[in-house]
């Protein structure tokens, strides 16, 4: 896989279209805030599959020089969205699927509005009608159907073509459309053509907020009129540690930010010499098992959590854990891992202003819901809560899901700025470090370290087994040295899996030259501005 150059800016994305919108906002002037505003909204029409503006969404913003700023976009649970109501409804859990599962609030719309702030601080903030132009005319006009939408829709056809609005979008005659088939989304596009004119905060407080919610009420959702009207993203300090490379970023609960910043923070003291050796992918995995243990313990709605989650990025926190991990033999792995359906997108103007972003619906699709007079498919992140009161993560209104998404940022001790990411729900601090080990820790060409095969621990749909699954290009040697130590391998058929993640990366050097690759298991690649 080629790694792109450029002296310039560079934005990366999982669809060209969207790498593309990006590139031409930085052309036009834009700081790499805009470029991402530009492509978070092309990239929720062109990929609807994985994301949307009924979803959330996560930024890390660093000024040239300066530490990052995290904005954090995620929704509450609605008013009417209480573990009494699931109850009378006759859930065991909360649905995955259908009105009761688009039960949050979508803080997408609303973190653009607050990045957008941060554009025009650091000298940009163009119209945001111009921002959305591409996405707009992409929606009303159509686009080509890519391969995963496609293939992705007739995997999970049973259980989205009776959702509310599902079919008249999303499905030819009550099929999924085939791969390059012309998408047209004309409410989607009347709604970012209002947000252009009328400004984000129509979203929660306007026309849009109002026709939302009516459809919403229309077919059972908890999420009120209130419930929008309250909403704002919010400005937070990011979750940090050092390596000996130097400072790595990650976003704050309830996100799994956190797992990312464990597994690198020790797979660093693990001081392994080479990359895709035994120690390498070993190592690796080990980590990410300590990492997934504090997670679950801990991780939830921030106002609720009983611990700091930066004492477990403290050095000597990990200095201690670091002795856990056995450097032959693989621990006992019962942890069950959640699928998840998401983008990551990277850019960094000329002026060195760097952005890792993230937004998604949870699963392919979301709820399946579509309010039919607005064209905004609703996440179903709320299906994350547990209908147990004492659970970690219980349903109450007005509380935060647990979050999958986490971009990454690194600072690194010689001047050089990484930005990068994946979508994969359970995978994605997993494949955050399989890119950030080979092409950092062990200076690996990017485009390599991203083509590289990659692995995922846990649980994947509709297997009952928890694994460790296995691109097939792996040598067969490692493979069989990972199961002497005790891993449960399967090698998968593929040797390019879009259950490893659509990952990407630009890295800025201190002279402003970039580098940067995105992943060929998605539609996308890198864009120059």
């Amino acid at each position: 896989m080629e790694t792109i150059s450029s002296s310039g800016g560079m934005v990366v994305a999982p669809h060209m279209a969207a790498a593309k919108a990006g590139a031409d906002v930085l052309n036009a002037g834009g700081t790499a805030v805009d470029a991402m505003i530009a492509a978070a909204a092309t990239i929720a029409v062109v990929y609807p599959h994985m994301n949307a503006i009924g979803g959330d969404g996560y930024w890390l913003i660093a000024p040239k020089g300066g530490d990052p700023w995290y904005v954090e976009a995620c929704g509450w649970a609605g008013a009417k969205a209480t573990i009494s109501a699931y109850r009378e409804a006759e859930c065991e859990t909360v649905p995955t699927r259908g009105p009761l599962a688009a039960l949050t609030v979508p803080g997408t719309i609303a973190g653009w509005a607050k990045a957008h702030e941060i554009a025009t601080h650091l000298g940009g903030g163009l119209p945001l009608r111009e921002l959305l132009d591409d996405a707009r005319r992409r929606a009303r006009e159509g686009i080509i159907v890519s391969r995963s939408q496609s293939d992705l829709t007739a995997q999970k056809l049973a259980e989205l073509k009776d959702q509310p609005g599902f079919a008249d979008i999303y499905l030819a005659d009550g099929a999924a459309p085939e791969t390059g088939a012309t998408l047209v989304q004309e409410r989607l596009a009347d709604t970012l053509e209002h947000l252009g004119h009328a400004g984000a905060d129509d979203f929660y407080r306007g026309d849009i907020a109002a026709t939302l919610v009516a459809d919403l009420e229309k077919i059972g959702s908890p999420v009120t009129r209130a419930d929008l009207r309250a909403f704002e993203a919010r400005l937070r300090k990011p979750l940090t540690t050092r390596i000996r490379q130097g400072h790595l970023f990650n976003s704050a609960p309830p996100t799994q930010g956190l797992a990312s910043l464990i597994i690198l923070g020790l797979y660093d003291r693990l001081k392994v010499a080479r990359a895709e050796g035994f120690d390498h992918i070993h190592g690796l995995i080990e980590a990410t098992k300590r990492a997934f243990l504090v997670r679950d313990r801990i991780i939830t709605d921030p106002g609720q959590m009983e611990e700091n989650p930066a004492d477990y990025l403290s050095a000597n926190w990990l200095d201690r854990e670091v002795s856990r991990i056995d450097p032959a033999r693989a621990a006992p792995w019962p942890h069950v891992g959640d699928p998840g359906d998401t983008v990551w997108l990277g850019a960094i103007d000329a002026a060195g202003n760097s952005v890792s972003f993230i937004q998604s619906i949870y699963w392919e699709f979301g709820s399946g819901c579509v309010s039919p007079r607005t064209g905004i498919l609703m996440q179903n992140r709320g299906s994350s809560f547990s209908l147990d009161p004492d659970a970690l993560n219980p349903l109450e209104p007005g509380r935060r899901p647990f979050h999958t998404l986490n971009p990454a940022l690194a600072r690194l001790d010689d001047g050089r700025t990484v930005v990068y990411g994946t979508m994969g729900g359970e995978g994605q601090p997993q494949s955050q470090a399989a890119i950030f080990s080979r092409a950092i820790l062990h200076g690996r060409d990017i485009g390599e370290a991203i083509d590289a095969p990659r692995w995922l621990l846990g649980r994947t749909w509709g297997d009952e087994a928890t694994a460790l699954r296995l691109e097939n290009r792996f040598d067969p040697d490692l493979v069989r040295a990972l199961e002497r130590a005790g891993h449960q391998v399967v090698v998968m058929d593929e040797a390019y899996s879009d259950t490893m993640g659509h990952a990407g990366m630009i890295v800025r050097a201190v002279d402003g030259g970039l580098l940067g690759a995105h992943d060929p298991r998605s539609d996308g690649g890198a864009a120059i501005g």
